[in-house]
């Protein structure tokens, strides 16, 4: 009799007994966590809910719009592209080869710029080589800039403790000017000390009115830190304006995904990983692992994912994730049909691989469950490329790891 226990020792078993096996050629086994990720607006958005200065933006999904917010913001306004990539600003739009993040002067300009950026597909240095689709824009009044700096809270393994990171070299430049970073270890309950406040002032050359300033920052972002369970909050830059005002024009997010049951309102805003769950494992290259029906036992939550409806839309979704990741060599979609049945799966996954225009990988279907042997035969009649069926689990997953290439 199988059971989920089984199921996992046998998936495990298939995949030591390779890498034991041909242990020179593997890239490390490594499991990929799935990390919560925000786009600018909602960073933005949880900023003001601290009290952290941004500047007035609103999000855009149509020329027209933008052409209107820039007339209410009435001056020269900042356009980015809402994507989960940074390096925007050296990107490249397939439209017109321009950046992510534009200045514009004028509504008629913001309406011209916002026709070459909604439904065009940005590239930048951490997108997949074909960009990523840009749907949404988000607007906010340019800021004269007269400095830029870089603050950050994370935690120090290390050393247990929570860490504060600053820079007076904050914005692009921040990584060629890390010898900079000055690291200040701090208690939560201690919190921003006035020894920690003399030291930023000295390092840092502020005036004591503009210390007030960045004590008022430091302690919203502990608040925030604390309050959301964040395990990494980067104000990148920081920027000090013309005007002598302290305002974030960007951030950047970690959270403790352990604390998904009491940040459910902030978890509700992840758009990559609704409904449906992936992993992925360092072998031969690497696997991506798609599941449905395998989340009993500790185990099986290790090595797979789940989500609630196998729907062609849902199965795109996962597959264009699974595409797009250029580190991802071979598939295994491995279902137990229950209530829902094998043979709309399998119509799901040929749909939603049609639409794609087939696999470029070797892609690997077990299903077993209710109507287990008619879905089977659907995707064999497919004759999609590089798609093959294994009703047997340990035969899958013994023929996606032979199939899929080797990482030398």
């Amino acid at each position: 009799m199988i059971t989920w226990r089984s199921i996992a020792r046998t998936f495990q078993r298939v995949i030591w007994n390779d890498i034991l096996t041909n242990v020179q050629h593997h890239a490390p086994l490594r499991a990929q966590v799935r990390q919560l990720s925000l786009l600018e607006h909602h960073s933005h958005n949880l900023l003001k809910e601290f009290k952290i200065p941004v500047p007035p933006g609103f999000v855009v999904t149509t020329p027209e719009k933008a052409k209107e917010v820039v007339s209410v913001l009435n001056g020269p306004s900042m356009i980015k592209a809402q994507v989960l990539a940074g390096g925007r600003g050296k990107g490249k739009f397939n439209s017109d080869g321009q950046s992510g993040v534009r200045l514009v002067e004028s509504p008629n300009e913001a309406f011209r710029n916002a026709t070459n950026m909604l439904g065009y597909y940005l590239t930048t240095a951490q997108t997949p080589q074909d960009g990523l689709r840009v749907d949404k824009l988000y607007i906010y009044k340019a800021v004269s800039i007269a400095q830029e700096f870089y603050f950050a809270m994370t935690f120090d393994r290390q050393r247990a403790a929570p860490v504060l990171l600053i820079s007076s070299a904050g914005g692009t430049n921040i990584e060629a000017n890390m010898d900079n970073l000055h690291k200040l270890h701090f208690g939560l309950s201690t919190g921003i000390t006035d020894e920690i406040d003399a030291y930023i002032q000295a390092e840092l050359g502020f005036s004591d009115s503009e210390m007030k300033d960045i004590h008022r920052i430091l302690v919203q972002m502990l608040k925030l830190f604390k309050e959301k369970d964040a395990t990494l909050l980067e104000l990148n830059p920081l920027v000090r304006s013309g005007e002598g005002e302290f305002i974030c024009l960007d951030a950047k997010f970690g959270f403790d995904d352990a604390a998904r049951y009491r940040q459910k309102e902030l978890f509700g805003l992840e758009e990559r990983w609704r409904n449906w769950g992936l992993i992925m494992f360092g072998l031969r290259g690497i696997l991506g692992i798609l599941s449905m029906g395998l989340v009993c036992t500790g185990e099986m939550c290790q090595l797979f994912g789940c989500w609630g409806s196998t729907t062609k839309e849902a199965l795109s979704r996962a597959f264009r994730i699974l595409k797009n990741d250029q580190r991802i060599k071979g598939i295994l979609i491995n279902i137990y049909g229950g209530i829902v049945r094998c043979d709309m799966i399998a119509e799901a996954i040929v749909a939603a691989a049609a639409e794609m225009g087939g696999f470029k990988c070797p892609v690997v279907v077990r299903l077993q469950g209710t109507n287990s042997e008619k879905g089977l035969k659907l995707i064999e009649q497919s004759e999609l490329d590089n798609l093959v069926v294994e009703p047997e689990f340990e035969k899958a997953a013994q023929r996606v790891v032979k199939e899929t290439p080797r990482v030398e």
